[in-house]
């Protein structure tokens, strides 16, 4: 089995310095871009996140802050991984949830404008959750009868993450070989920033889903009270959740105008 691919995409892991995608940075980020010829180019780099790793999560992973500590930083990297995603789709092992949002935050304090309208990503772990409901190393034990070694190494990861994909293909003839059905199989809900504070209603509207307004319109909350948006944009919310909403305002206010 091969991915039928109309663009290239990139696999990706990463490892971190803890799980908060506002607060915690890349320490890892393994690269694997399939291109729909069948071609591949895989790239590997560590970075040093400018913060302490603490020695709890260097158990999990093993990267210590020796081992990054005369390593590029992500801003120093940033224009050469994105040059190689930017003309692909994404995909991952829990990527909708967490990898995707942490690098777009990476991303934007880069000052590298992320933005994912012309990708779509696929959720390797979704599809995994759907249909069996295991890790990462079950998946591959279970899908391509193989033992994941080293495993929470970014290039073991990602590797594991591409082939347990097609071994899924191969396994499940109801999923479709095609990157943007897949996506669509593997989108949990319309979230339109990554880590899901905004998302879309039944109607295709922009709601919140936290807090004292959830599941209320964007519109109509920045309307009544037009401080929340104030308050958003200083607390602690991700860099990409800001611009969402950023644009959801501007683009209120520019058809109020127009």
């Amino acid at each position: 089995m091969e991915l039928k691919l109309a663009k290239p995409i990139c696999f990706f892991d990463l490892e971190t310095t803890g799980t908060n995608v506002a607060k915690d940075r890349i320490v890892e980020i393994s690269i694997l871009k399939v291109f729909p010829n069948g071609n591949k180019e895989s790239k590997t780099w560590l970075v040093n996140p400018e913060m302490e790793i603490p020695a709890e999560v260097v158990a999990v992973h093993g990267i210590s802050n020796d081992k990054v500590a005369h390593e590029p930083t992500f801003k120093q990297l940033s224009k050469e991984i994105y040059n190689m995603i930017k003309d692909s789709d994404l995909a991952g092992f829990n990527s909708d949830r967490f990898d995707i949002p942490l690098l777009a935050e990476e991303m934007l304090r880069a000052e590298v404008d992320f933005d994912m309208k012309h990708m779509v990503s696929v959720d390797v772990q979704t599809i995994f959750h759907k249909m069996e409901q295991r890790t990462l190393s079950a998946a591959y034990k279970f899908y391509c009868n193989k033992s994941l070694e080293d495993a929470h190494s970014a290039a073991a990861d990602t590797n594991a993450t591409y082939e347990v994909l097609l071994a899924q293909l191969d396994r499940y003839p109801e999923l479709e070989n095609n990157i943007k059905k897949l996506s669509e199989f593997t989108t949990r809900r319309k979230a339109l920033d990554f880590a899901g504070f905004i998302a879309k209603d039944k109607k295709g509207e922009p709601i919140f889903t936290f807090g004292k307004h959830k599941n209320k319109k964007v519109d109509e909350v920045l309307e009544k009270e037009p401080g929340y948006y104030g308050w958003i944009m200083n607390a602690d919310f991700p860099l990409y959740t800001k611009k969402v909403l950023t644009q959801l305002k501007l683009s209120k206010l520019n058809n109020k105008l127009s």
